[in-house]
């Protein structure tokens, strides 16, 4: 676990110069204990305070990166067992396979498919994150032949799946500056492959046949100087697989610093469903990366919608950009609506607002993506805000009327809000869902 307050404070230079932004030395130690305030912040801190600080609060399990640009992956910096302690910090990735059994046509097409798996979950896209280069053949050619084949037909970053020392390299030759990942490392061949792995500064997979061993070979290859590492259990069944991610992380968390890595989990049931099911697990209980074999967008949403769920912060809800979103093909005469940036809100008034068939705008109002009735009464949900948007939004220059539509359950703005827009508030329904009859009664009329 990480230090307390009292430990750190015993490090720190004891000036309360407040440099740091903190009233005092103590008061910053909380803010660090607590994960509010970083070392770096203190600049009178000594580099022996640095040192053991440094380690001390880094978190338990260590950041990994996969890949370069936009399509890069992070790993790691996890701090809890459970989500609603905090959060969890990065999504696990999700890889699918190509083997190198397959012709050069077969693996374009096969990346193709990987290519086209994003989906638009509550106006975000999200999408598989790897590409998982499989050595089946054995061969070192054919391997290097689909490693390129793939590299060129995907943005993805790849796991490179061998464990021929030989075949890594003549892969690492063609995408080593693209920093794959390799799977990787065993007790046969950990010292030849780490050479690799420090050659072309890429992350590496350690694999063991139980947790002793892994242990074991993890402090091996540290020793070696290579620390940019995921950790495979060996383990395949699911329960072994299940038993083996919490066991890693509970340790991590512990501070036993073998286990202070990212992992990666093979999904391998011969049954589609059952398969899916096993990843569902593993996205949930610590799994850094998850390994598919199917391309199948219809198994792959569900996981993703999944990964979706558990990795959004508890405590910050999905929100929206506030801003004017228009419905249809919307004209000046058609209505606005007002609603907050809260993504399920804001996605409830738009699919009621098309079912009605008369193109709208809707303003969603910045609610730091709460609800109507928790913005009102957090007071975020105000005429004055509203009022804002209105003035300074454009849609003034969009309509050629001045009524605008708010929700009925706060109903109570309206007065302070036509006094403070000049626009005539209409009193929309509760629920969205009464927006079409809303309009034939009251607007169209």
């Amino acid at each position: 676990m990480g230090l307390t307050g009292l430990e750190i404070f015993k490090q720190l230079p004891k000036t309360n110069c407040k440099d740091c932004g903190h009233p005092t030395c103590l008061a910053f130690a909380m803010a660090m204990a607590s994960g509010k305030a970083s070392l770096e912040q203190c600049p009178h801190v000594s580099e022996a305070a640095k040192e053991a600080l440094g380690a001390a609060s880094a978190p338990p399990v260590a950041l990994v990166k996969i890949g370069t640009g936009e399509k890069e992956l992070q790993l790691g910096n996890e701090t809890v067992l459970f989500r609603h302690d905090k959060r969890f910090e990065h999504p696990a990735g999700i890889a699918i396979t190509v083997s190198d059994n397959a012709s050069e046509e077969e693996i374009i097409v096969r990346a193709g498919q990987i290519n086209k798996l994003v989906f638009d979950r509550v106006g975000q896209l999200h999408h598989v994150n790897l590409v998982a280069v499989v050595n089946d053949s054995g061969n070192t050619e054919k391997f290097a032949t689909a490693v390129k084949a793939v590299a060129a037909n995907t943005e993805y970053p790849l796991i490179l799946i061998t464990e021929d020392t030989s075949a890594m390299e003549k892969a690492l030759e063609i995408v080593g500056s693209q920093k794959p990942l390799l799977c990787g490392a065993t007790a046969a061949n950990y010292e030849s492959m780490t050479a690799l792995a420090k050659k072309y500064d890429v992350p590496m997979v350690v694999k063991g046949t139980d947790l002793n061993e892994l242990a074991d070979l993890v402090e091996k290859v540290v020793a070696l100087g290579h620390k940019q590492l995921i950790l495979d259990s060996g383990a395949r069944e699911i329960h072994k697989v299940l038993a083996d991610q919490t066991q890693i992380r509970r340790q991590a968390l512990k501070r036993f610093r073998p286990f202070g890595y990212p992992t990666i989990t093979f999904v391998s049931n011969d049954d589609p469903i059952q398969s899916i099911a096993d990843a569902a697990v593993y996205i949930c209980k610590y799994a850094g990366i998850v390994v598919l074999q199917t391309a199948d967008p219809a198994d792959v949403l569900p996981l993703i919608t999944l990964r979706l769920n558990i990795y959004t912060d508890p405590q910050k809800p999905i929100a929206v950009e506030s801003k004017i979103y228009e419905i249809g093909n919307p004209g000046p005469d058609s209505p606005v609506y007002i609603t907050t940036n809260f993504s399920l809100t804001y996605f409830c008034v738009a699919g009621d607002v098309e079912a009605s068939r008369v193109p709208g705008y809707i303003l969603a109002v910045d609610t730091d993506g709460i609800s109507v009735l928790t913005g009102w009464a957090a007071g975020k949900f105000t005429p004055e805000k509203i009022a804002d948007m209105l003035a300074n939004s454009g849609i003034a220059e969009k309509v050629s009327h001045r009524k605008v539509i708010i929700p009925g359950g706060v109903a109570v703005l309206s007065g302070k809000l036509q006094e403070l827009s000049g626009w005539e508030v209409l009193v929309g329904p509760r629920d969205s869902s009464g927006i079409p009859t809303f309009l034939k009664q009251r607007w169209n009329a």
